[in-house]
């Protein structure tokens, strides 16, 4: 009698086909895959033996081509970022004179009403004392 209930409860498990055919296609793709990464690594070993003496003899031509490489790079690149950078500058100022209020003007009118104030308190201070520092030094020096 077990041998009955076993064989149905293989049955109720063996997959359809379509879960087949799914099983198959991951097993192609995965042996087509794991060969072209074996035959990568076959060709980049390949590689590395016969153009290594190659690479050897003419370093020393390629470490100041390189070096100079480098250089030329980073320069345009840094060129590049400052035109950037001067572009969005020059587009924050333009908006902010034509009254548009970009992001970051209400910091700027701030600093800017900030300076003023200090600037007209520094005046009245010199105002109040310049002429006290001003009659100290013709005591100091009666002829001047």
């Amino acid at each position: 009698m077990t041998t009955p209930s076993f064989l149905r409860k293989l049955q109720q498990h063996v997959p359809n086909s379509t879960q087949l055919v799914g099983f198959l296609t991951l097993i192609i793709s995965g042996t087509i895959l794991l060969l072209l990464t074996g035959l990568t690594l076959t060709a980049i070993i390949l590689g590395l033996i016969f153009f290594t003496p190659l690479v050897l003899i003419s370093s020393p031509i390629w470490v100041p081509v390189g070096t100079v490489l480098f250089i030329a790079i980073a320069g345009f690149l840094s060129v590049c970022g400052f035109g950037v950078a001067t572009l969005a500058s020059l587009s924050w100022l333009y908006r902010y004179f034509r009254g548009f209020h970009p992001p970051g003007s209400d910091q700027v009118d701030y600093a800017r009403s900030r300076i003023a104030d200090t600037a007209s308190h520094v005046k009245d201070y010199a105002r109040e004392y310049g002429g006290y520092l001003h009659s100290k030094v013709k005591d100091a020096a009666p002829g001047a």
